[in-house]
């Protein structure tokens, strides 16, 4: 039972800390390079940027399924932990949230940027395609809070459990 605790715990560290490294990151990525490389600076850190999301976005697939599998086994081997119906809610919906970045907010961004073929912070701040990929960058970072705060709330029914 404790492996299996251990596993869950892991992942969700794993997958928690993933997003607060990358919350912190982004600013300085593109600060740095932006200084360093006035011209092509913002277009380098957003390509940084969206390789480590996307490894990022791996890695909480894995981790999601790590813990349901974990969580899955607790149940079946000995008393379940509590709440766990919720515990799987939350894991689904973080899972789900990570999903809808990638794949939608991820997929539709990348095809503006495809499409303007600019780098989008060329445009002028009212261009109406500034607007929408700026709405879908707003989104994504509002997900990926949601999906933090689904971890924190699973940390917290572990720091709970005797």
């Amino acid at each position: 039972m404790s492996g299996l605790r251990f596993a869950y715990l892991l992942a969700l560290c794993v997958w928690i800390g993933g997003l607060v490294v990358l919350a912190l990151a982004a600013p300085v990525v593109f600060a740095v390079l932006t200084e360093r490389a006035p011209e092509t600076g913002r277009v380098l850190a957003g390509a940084v940027f969206g390789g480590l999301l996307a490894r990022h976005h791996d890695m909480a697939y894995a981790s999601g399924a790590i813990m349901l599998v974990s969580l899955l086994a607790m149940g079946l081997v000995g008393p379940r932990p509590r709440p766990y119906a919720p515990r799987y809610a939350v894991i689904v919906a973080m899972l789900a949230l990570t999903l809808v970045v990638d794949l939608v907010i991820g997929g539709r961004i990348a095809a503006m940027q495809a499409e303007i073929g600019v780098p989008v912070a060329s445009l002028a701040a009212g261009d109406a395609r500034r607007v929408v990929f700026d709405r879908w960058h707003g989104a994504a970072n509002l997900l990926m809070a949601a999906t933090l705060l689904g971890g924190l709330v699973l940390v917290f029914w572990e720091a709970r459990t005797r």
